[in-house]
Parts: structure tokens; C-alpha cells; sequence
């Protein structure tokens, strides 16, 4: 496997960085925090990013997708991910979205995934519950039998962006297992709490009470939806990843740059050996880490029957890079680094909410040790 860029690769990585430095600084995401924005994100640039493509960049082009790869979106996702943009990509393309290009049916996709694409419908994963942590599998939401249809009752916690979501695809218990519904958001019976995490980005939590759907709601066959939501979350802990990675390097050049600027002692606080050496540890672990999220995407897109390993390993090491470089930029910022005008804050803030997405360090060491065999 080769871990370097294609030509074309690089040209996505400079368009897609060059676009989001020029339409979604750091500010921006300032400004929709600070002013309580009901979305929180620009559904003007939302479509912008339809229009360029990125929406569809793993999407078949069928569903009028670009017909490309996971190694290709995760370039968009790090270039994002620097800027600490606050659109839905995540939750979107890499958990609904997935959840319907995997498992969903020609007119399920057709009405759902094709407007998802073009960045007319938003498509929320509700999977979590309150006991599972990060066991999504075990969940207590049902889904009862109903003439021809089904009734859903329970609970949904932490499902991102889901406070805007135009349908939800929701795990349930049948009979015959874990099953995957398509859950309109207006549907009668459904309420949904929002909720705004440490790092500003948006998620609610659903309850499900009596929510009546028809049977060809149901996403792939019945007792199937363990298997299809592991696959997604496997993929989207991927996309988180690469979103990290952008967020690791540029929380470490803002440190980097403010070494170079900051002077103690009448000279350069970046010429003090100490200071030096925890910047070349922490260059080292972030280009670990890019090492692996480029292995993760490529898995992906190749289908290698070790993604699952690869996808632990990455998670583990972007955990772990991603908390040092927030914590050593603000002790390197000093006490400015605690006040809210820097910038580094909010790189540390993003880092220790992505920590806990999908799972933290120390289950991702858990379970990469589990499928090696130890």
C-alpha cells in the first residue's frame, strides 16, 4: 500500500484547503458559536460544498455521486478539519449516508441519498443509547410489529447533527435481531432535544414513542442492522481521522508560529532546547498519524479484510495526537492559552470531544488487541 498522494489527490487536497481558508476561517465558526446559530452551520456554503463535488465523493454515480474513494474524501475532511468547520460531512456522508449506500433499497436511496448528494436533505445515524457507550449493538429501542408496518419506541442520545436532520435511520430490536428504520423527522411520536457539545458542534438526543412507519421503511433486511452500523461506524471513525489530522497539524503550527514570536528573557521562547524537543516529539506523532489515516482510507476503498484492525489503530493513534497537541500549544501558549481569544483553545476543545466519538484511546487499543488474537 502505497501512503503517498496521487497528482490528483494533491490537486483535491490544495482545492479543497484553498476553499476552506478563503470561506470558513476559524472566525466563522466563532461567530455561529457565539451567536447560538439554531443549525450551526452555513447552509449556503453546505451547498456550495454539494456543487464541488464533496458530497458525492464516495457515492456511486448512480446516486449521482463522483464514483470515488474514502482516501479521496478524508483530503476534504483534513482540510476541514484545520479550520474547525462546523458542516455536517461527518454525520451526512459518512454514517446516514453510508447506512443507505450500504443497506438501503433503489427507492430508499433514490428519495433519500440522491437529495443527501446534492445537499438538500440531511440524514442522521440514531444508533447510540444511554448504556451502550461504545457498543452501539446493544440497545433496548424496539420495534413492534403493526399491521403492515412497524411501531418504534425508546431512546437515541448523542446523534450528531441529528437537531437538523431530515430523516433519521434508527436501530431497533425485531424479532429477528437488529434492525435499521428510515424515520422521517416530523414523524408523529418523534421528538428530538438538542444539544451542543463541549466543541460547539451540534448533536440531539430522539425519543421514540409509539413512531409509526410502514414496512418498506425498514433498511436492508430484517436482523441485518448490526452488521451494516458496524461498517458505518468503522468508516466514519475513519472520516473523524482525517478530520483530527487536520486539526493536529494545524493546532501545531499555531504553536510553532507562536514560538517563534513569543520572547522570554530577551530572546525567542523557541529557541529553548525543552521546547524544542517536546515540538519534535509531537511533529513525530502527528505524522504517525497521518501514516495511518492514510492506511484506514485505503482499506476502505479496497475492501481489505484487516480495515477492521487498521481502523482501531488509526482511532487509538489520532486520539493520543490529537489531545498532545492541544494540551502542549496551550501550556507552550502559556496562560493566554487558556483565554478564549486564542485559538488553541478550540483545537483542544475539538480534540477531546473527538477523543470520545467512536470510542476513546484505550477501547480502540482494547479492541485492536482482541482482533490480533492477544
Amino acid at each position: 500500500m502505497a501512503l503517498v498522494l496521487t497528482e490528483d489527490q494533491e490537486l483535491i487536497a490544495k482545492t479543497a484547503r484553498d476553499f476552506v481558508d478563503e470561506e470558513s476561517p476559524v472566525s466563522r465558526m466563532r461567530a455561529l458559536r457565539d451567536s447560538r446559530d439554531e443549525t450551526g452551520f452555513s447552509r449556503p456554503l453546505w451547498k456550495q460544498m454539494a456543487e464541488l463535488g464533496w458530497l458525492g465523493i464516495p457515492f456511486p454515480e448512480a446516486v449521482g455521486g463522483a464514483g470515488m474513494g474514502h482516501a479521496d474524501l478524508a483530503l476534504v475532511l483534513e482540510a476541514l478539519g484545520r479550520n474547525l468547520a462546523p458542516e455536517p460531512i461527518l454525520s451526512n456522508v459518512l454514517m446516514g449516508g453510508q447506512a443507505l449506500l450500504l443497506a438501503g433499497s433503489e427507492g430508499q436511496q433514490e428519495e433519500w441519498l440522491v437529495p443527501l448528494v446534492n445537499g438538500d436533505k440531511l440524514v442522521s445515524l440514531a444508533y447510540a443509547e444511554r448504556a451502550s457507550r461504545y457498543a452501539p449493538n446493544k440497545i433496548e429501542a424496539k420495534a413492534d410489529k403493526s399491521g403492515d408496518g412497524w411501531t418504534l419506541s425508546g431512546e437515541k442520545v448523542h446523534v450528531l447533527d441529528g437537531h437538523v436532520a431530515d430523516v433519521f435511520v434508527v436501530s431497533a430490536l425485531t424479532p429477528g435481531g437488529v434492525s435499521l428504520f428510515l424515520v422521517p423527522a416530523d414523524a408523529s411520536g418523534l421528538s428530538r432535544e438538542r444539544l451542543v457539545r463541549m466543541d460547539s458542534r451540534g448533536a440531539a438526543n430522539l425519543t421514540l414513542d409509539g413512531v409509526a412507519v410502514p414496512a418498506d421503511a425498514m433498511l436492508g433486511e430484517e436482523g441485518q442492522g448490526a452488521a451494516v452500523v458496524e461498517q458505518v461506524i468503522d468508516r466514519a471513525t475513519v472520516g473523524l481521522c482525517a478530520e483530527m489530522l487536520g486539526g493536529m497539524t494545524r493546532a501545531f503550527e499555531l504553536t510553532l508560529d507562536y514560538l517563534k514570536e513569543r520572547e522570554q528573557f530577551g530572546v525567542k521562547i523557541g529557541s529553548f532546547q525543552g521546547l524544542q524537543h517536546r515540538a519534535a516529539e509531537l511533529f513525530m506523532e502527528i505524522e504517525l498519524a497521518r501514516s495511518a489515516v492514510m492506511a484506514a482510507s485505503r482499506a476502505i476503498d479496497d475492501d481489505d479484510p484487516d480495515l477492521a484492525r487498521l481502523v482501531s489503530l488509526t482511532k487509538a493513534r489520532c486520539s493520543d495526537a490529537y489531545v498532545l497537541a492541544g494540551n502542549e500549544g496551550v501550556q507552550m501558549f502559556g496562560g493566554v492559552g487558556m483565554t478564549d481569544e486564542y485559538d488553541i483553545g478550540l483545537y483542544l476543545k475539538r480534540a477531546r470531544a473527538a477523543e470520545l466519538t467512536f470510542g476513546d484511546s484505550g477501547w480502540h487499543r482494547d479492541r485492536w488487541a482482541r482482533l490480533s488474537g492477544y
